[in-house]
């Protein structure tokens, strides 16, 4: 009998201003909720994290405003490009966000969506804080700084 091996795939769609907007406190890896024309196009990379963040909603996990662009062989029974998308947590981790984003200034981000070995869309969330902006010019600064390094290491 024959196996097929599934190959690790190359999908990894970041979110590049959250690092630099909010402060990550806490990682965690949800599953999503998806149509079928939703995870196809998740699969050609035509996804986007930029504005998405995640709110709950009757004990729920959504991510909000998560741009999916339409399968271009998608039928009439296409799905809408930034619909709200269920986030799939255990109970205890669902309590534990919901407990700490009660606290003052935290705030829940989609931080990658990728797929995993088993070819499921998989989706790295952050427990984060907001940066004040003297914290973004001290982390340009620090990165200004780190890229000097690299370049006079290299010569």
């Amino acid at each position: 009998m024959h196996v097929a091996m599934r190959q690790k795939s190359d999908v990894h769609i970041k979110n590049r201003r959250a690092t630099f907007d909010y402060v990550v406190l806490d990682r965690y890896v949800a599953g999503i909720q998806l149509f079928g024309t939703e995870i196809k196009s998740i699969r050609e990379s035509k996804a986007s994290l930029a504005d998405s963040y995640c709110v709950f909603q009757g004990g729920e996990l959504w991510v909000k405003q998560m741009h999916i662009a339409e399968y271009r062989f998608g039928s009439y029974a296409n799905h809408e490009v930034k619909r709200d998308r269920k986030l799939l947590l255990t109970r205890k981790e669902l309590r534990k966000l919901e407990r700490q984003t009660k606290e003052s200034g935290k705030t829940i981000i989609p931080l990658v969506l990728f797929i995993n070995e088993k070819g499921f869309a998989k989706m790295e969330i952050g427990l984060c804080q907001g940066k004040h902006s003297y914290d973004k010019r001290q982390s340009i600064q620090e990165k200004e700084t780190k890229r000097e390094l690299d370049r006079m290491m290299k010569r």
